[in-house]
């Protein structure tokens, strides 16, 4: 599917859904035009890229999803493969990312995705009643763009911090398996995090105090915000690594104390059993003994071994305290 804003800069209007011969006309310097592809067909991305002339490589990329995030130049166009969050709590991976490929020439953006975003679905219904996100140039565009969905990856991170704090609550009560599945799967979305904003990072940080592609003067201050709303999810991955570590650490230590006090009680009572097992085998022997055939001696070993089993334990337990 695909939809189509045409900003025109000098009625300062935004026009909608133009026919694919329409893309092919001249557009002005100051004009702008966003045309976002999801849910397509390989004959619909290879239109846009013919009337575009996008590169090969970069039509390859969009349409082979597993692509690091990265920026391409591609002469007198950038080509970004960014990655989006979906959070879904009904399935089994609660937390999953999507990619979202941009290409962005002097003067239009083109964002192809498989899947419909809920950030972009929003852009666009404001789109159809005011041009604010299309009249301060392509580079406005991209940072409104690619902040939405940075935004999107804060209530995932509470979520994260959440299940952190119910974690290290749970660990006295759970079963082993049940906590070491959910710390796993903790850790495991902590890295696809990682994985998908580092590069991020990378793309919107300066060097030597340069960006790596044209801003505006005017939009630099919302490439800054950006990139400082980037540096705190990394800040908090960082930092929900180390709490899961630590939880983790904590609990084996836990499961390991636990362990040693049942085998310290197994220990005891093995113990206690040994001289028992000695003593009943010895008057078990069927050999003549002192005094075997009166009532009176099996009622003294067994008073015996009581008085004996209990002050074995009694030792034990001072010992062990």
């Amino acid at each position: 599917m695909i939809k189509i804003h045409y900003y025109n800069s000098s009625s300062k209007t935004v026009q909608h859904d133009f026919n694919m011969i329409d893309l092919q006309l001249p557009i002005h310097n100051e004009d702008l035009l966003w045309v976002d592809l999801y849910a397509y067909s390989y004959n619909e991305l290879n239109n846009i890229a013919d009337v575009f002339g996008f590169h090969p490589l970069a039509v390859e990329d969009c349409l082979h999803e597993g692509s690091r995030p990265k920026m391409d130049s591609y002469g007198d166009y950038k080509f970004f493969v960014l990655h989006a969050p979906i959070y879904n709590e009904k399935s089994n991976n609660e937390i999953t990312t999507v990619e979202l490929n941009i290409f962005m020439g002097p003067n239009y953006i083109v964002t192809v995705h498989k899947q419909k975003l809920q950030w972009l679905g929003k852009m666009e219904n404001v789109c159809v009643n005011s041009p604010r996100f299309l009249e301060k140039g392509t580079d406005f565009l991209l940072h409104t763009i690619i902040d939405g969905i940075t935004d999107e990856y804060f209530p995932v991170l509470e979520r994260i911090r959440a299940r952190i704090d119910e974690l290290e609550e749970e660990i006295y009560d759970y079963q082993p398996k049940v906590v070491t599945e959910e710390f796993l799967a903790l850790k495991r979305t902590i890295i696809l995090i990682r994985q998908a904003i580092m590069p991020q990072r990378r793309i919107f940080s300066t060097i030597n105090g340069q960006w790596k592609f044209d801003i505006q003067e005017e939009n630099i201050p919302f490439y800054k915000d950006l990139n400082d709303h980037l540096e705190r999810i990394v800040d908090s991955t960082e930092t929900y690594r180390d709490l899961v570590n630590s939880t983790l650490d904590t609990y084996f230590s836990i499961i390991s104390g636990k362990s040693i006090e049942k085998l310290n009680l197994l220990t005891v009572i093995s113990t206690i059993m040994l001289p028992l097992s000695v003593i009943t085998s010895f008057f078990g022997m069927n050999v003549p003994l002192p005094y075997q055939d009166t009532p009176y001696t099996t009622i003294a070993i067994s008073a015996f071994l009581v008085i004996f089993t209990w002050g074995m334990w009694i030792y034990f337990k001072k010992m062990i305290a």
